[in-house]
C-alpha cells in the first residue's frame, strides 16, 4: 500500500539546482533512512513532502488515510512560551481533530516527562527534551508516516538510546534524516541517498546500502571506461576518415566521416553517469612525544567557571601518545568543560597548574563545538595563519584542496556556514601538527563521510586525543580508552558495553567494574612495583598465547596494544 509518491520533483535554490527529476514512492511499513552529504538537500526534501516549500516542478500524492506528522529539526519560535501540555495539545493544524488534556498528558508521560514538567515552557527545556516534546507533538496526531530531520542532533548518548529504542519499536512508517549511522543501521529497513541532485533508492539499512551504492560506483566508472575507450576510438576513425575525404576528394569517406561524428554525439549523451564524489578528505596529522605522558591529572578539580560548585574531580590519570580516549557522559555532567578547563590551563603556558601537568614540549590544539576559534572578521586564509608559520601559497594550496576555491580565499569567516567552519578549523588543525588534541563534539557539523574519516585519521594520529562525542561509531572505531564521567566521578572503564548500560539506566554486569590497571593508566602509585610486575606477565602471556595461534585466528590489532603497554610498563619498572 502506497502511502506517499513523488514524481518528477525539482528544486532549485540560489547556487542553482538542488534537486533534479526526483521520483519515488513510500510503502506502508518503509522506515526509510534518507543520507547525503551537508547541503544536498535532504532537509528541503521534507520540507516539500511536507507542504512547508513548493517544488519548482513536479507532484507529490499523499494517500487519502494516510496521516503525515514532521518531527523539526528546531523548537518553532511560536512554542517557546507554551508550556508542554500546550506545545502538545493545542499547536496543531485547525483541519485535525484537536486531542484531549488527558491525551497529552499520557503521550508527555510515556516519553518521559514527569508531571511536575508539564507546566515548564518549551523554552526552557534541553536538547534532548527538545526531540521527545517535537515526538509527542507529532505523535498526538496519530499519523502513519512520521518525517524526522535529524532528531540525534546535539542528544546526549542517554537520549540517544532512548530515541533508538522508541524508533525500534514504533509500527509506523518513518523517512529519518540523520548522520548517525549505528541509529540508521538499527532503525531502518531502506535508504534513500542524496546524491548529484538525484535520489537512489535502495532497499537495504544505511550500512549495507552504501556498500551496494559503492559497488555500483565502481561498476558504472569500469563502464564509463570502456565507454570512453569506445568514443575516443571512433573519433580517432571518423578524423581519419575525414582527412582521406578532404586529400582524395572521396565523398564517401567524407559522409562516412560525418555519419561517425554523429555516431560520436549519441555515444556521448547516453554515457554512464559517475558521481562527482567528494572534494576533501579530513586528515590529521599528528607529532608523537618520546615521553610515558603528555598530560597528567593529580586532583584536577573541574567546574564550569571559576566561581561555579564543582563537578567533579580526576584522581591520578596519565594521558601519552597514541591514546584516543572517549569522554562520555549525560548532557551537563561535565566532559565540555574539563576540555576548555585544561585549554585555558594550557594557554597560561605553565606546564603544572591546579592538578594538571603538561609535558613541557606539548603542542595541544582545541576544536571547540561553538567554533568560536575562528574569528569571524578574518579572511579564510588569514584564519589559516593562525595555526601554523605557512606561506601565502601553502595556505593557498590547503584551502584549495579543502574544496575552497581560489575567489572564495578572501572571504570573510563570518558567512561560512556551520559545516564549512568546522572544515576550516579541521584544515588549521591539520597544518599545525599538535602532539595533543581536544576535540569537543567534532562531529556536530560534519556529515556520515566526514564523521567516517575522522574516525580513520585518528586510528594513526601519532599524538594523544581526548574527544568528547555521542557518536558511537567514531568512539568504537578510533578510540583505545573509555572515560565516563557518572554521579559526580569520573572512572574509566575496559568495554563501552556497560558504559552504554549505565547511561541507558539499564543493569551493568556484576563483572563490569572501572579500569583499575596501570595499562590504561588509571590510579597509579609509584610503590605499586608488585602490581606491575603482575600487569607485565598477564600481558607478555597474552601476547605468546595469541602468537601462538594460527595466523587467521590471531588479532594483530590487540597485539599491538598489548606491545603498547608491556613496553609502558617496562619503562615504568625500569626494564628497559
Amino acid at each position: 500500500m502506497t502511502l506517499l509518491s513523488a514524481q518528477s520533483l525539482s528544486f532549485d535554490n540560489a547556487f542553482g539546482p538542488l534537486l533534479t527529476e526526483i521520483s519515488f514512492g513510500l510503502k506502508k511499513g518503509d522506515r526509510i533512512g534518507l543520507i547525503g552529504h551537508n547541503g544536498c538537500g535532504k532537509s528541503t526534501l521534507l520540507k516539500i513532502l511536507n507542504g512547508e516549500l513548493a517544488a519548482l516542478s513536479g507532484t507529490i500524492t499523499l494517500a487519502n488515510h494516510c496521516i503525515m506528522a514532521t518531527v523539526e529539526q528546531h523548537l518553532p519560535a511560536a512554542l517557546h512560551d507554551a508550556t508542554l501540555i500546550d506545545a502538545v495539545q493545542n499547536h496543531l493544524p485547525g483541519s485535525l481533530h484537536q486531542p484531549e488534556r488527558w491525551q497529552a498528558e499520557v503521550l508527555l508521560t510515556t516519553l518521559g516527562f514527569e508531571e511536575h514538567s508539564w507546566a515548564l515552557t518549551a523554552g526552557t527545556l534541553s536538547g534532548g527534551q527538545h526531540t521527545r516534546l517535537m515526538l509527542a507533538r507529532a505523535l498526538i496526531r496519530q499519523p502513519d508516516l512520521l518525517l524526522l530531520d535529524e532528531p540525534s542532533n546535539h542528544l546526549d548518548l542517554p537520549t540517544l538510546l532512548w530515541l533508538e529504542q522508541f524508533l525500534q519499536n514504533w509500527n509506523g512508517s518513518f523517512v529519518l534524516v540523520s548522520h548517525d549511522r549505528s541509529l540508521l543501521d538499527s532503525v531502518t529497513n531502506c535508504t534513500w541517498i542524496l546524491r548529484d541532485n538525484r535520489l537512489q533508492f535502495i532497499r537495504l539499512p544505511c550500512s549495507q546500502a552504501r556498500r551496494a551504492l559503492a559497488e555500483k560506483d565502481a561498476a558504472d566508472a569500469l563502464r564509463r571506461q570502456s565507454e570512453q575507450k569506445e568514443i575516443d576510438r571512433v573519433t580517432r576513425s571518423a578524423k581519419r576518415l575525414a582527412i582521406w575525404g578532404s586529400v582524395y576528394d572521396n565523398e564517401g569517406l567524407a559522409r562516412k566521416a560525418k555519419q561517425m561524428e554523429k555516431q560520436v554525439d549519441r555515444m556521448k549523451e547516453e554515457q554512464t553517469d559517475v558521481t562527482a564524489g567528494s572534494q576533501w578528505q579530513l586528515r590529521l596529522r599528528g607529532e608523537a612525544l618520546p615521553a610515558d605522558r603528555v598530560l597528567a591529572f593529580s586532583g584536577f578539580q573541574v567546574r564550569p567557571a571559576p566561581d561555579a560548585p564543582v563537578l567533579f574531580e580526576v584522581g591520578e590519570l596519565r594521558v601519552k601518545s597514541g591514546d584516543r580516549i572517549a569522554l562520555v557522559g549525560r548532557n551537563g555532567c561535565g566532559k565540555s568543560s574539563l576540555l576548555q578547563r585544561l585549554w585555558q590551563s594550557y594557554c597560561r603556558t605553565e606546564t603544572a597548574s591546579d592538578g594538571v601537568i603538561f609535558h613541557p614540549k606539548v603542542r595541544t590544539g582545541y576544536y571547540d563545538q561553538s567554533l568560536q576559534q575562528l574569528q569571524d572578521e578574518d579572511t579564510l586564509s588569514d584564519a589559516l595563519a593562525n595555526f601554523a608559520p605557512l606561506t601565502e601559497e601553502q595556505r593557498k594550496m590547503a584551502l584549495i584542496g579543502a574544496g575552497f576555491p581560489y575567489l572564495r580565499h578572501q572571504q570573510k569567516v563570518s558567512t561560512l556556514s556551520g559545516g564549512e567552519r568546522s572544515r576550516l578549523l579541521f584544515i588549521g588543525l591539520t597544518l599545525a601538527n599538535y602532539s595533543l588534541l581536544l576535540l569537543d563534539e567534532p562531529t556536530n557539523h560534519l556529515d556520515m563521510e566526514g564523521k567516517e574519516e575522522l574516525a580513520e585519521t585518528l586510528k594513526t594520529f601519532s599524538g594523544a586525543v581526548l574527544l568528547v562525542s555521542h557518536d558511537r561509531m567514531l568512539i568504537e572505531q578510533s578510540c583505545n580508552r573509555y572515560w565516563l564521567i557518572h554521579q559526580q566521578r569520573l572512572a574509566e572503564w575496559h568495554s563501552l558495553a556497560p558504559v552504554y548500560a549505565l547511561l541507558a539506566d539499564t543493569p551493568v554486569p556484576d563483572s563490569a567494574t572501572p579500569e583499575k590497571t596501570p595499562v590504561a593508566a588509571a590510579v597509579i602509585a609509584k610503590n605499586e612495583e608488585e602490581h606491575w610486575l603482575t600487569a607485565l606477565l598477564e600481558l607478555e602471556s597474552k601476547l605468546a598465547e595469541d602468537r601462538a595461534r594460527r595466523p587467521r585466528h590471531q588479532k594483530p590489532e590487540l597485539q599491538q596494544q598489548w606491545q603498547r603497554q608491556i613496553a609502558e610498563l617496562n619503562a615504568l619498572l625500569g626494564l628497559d
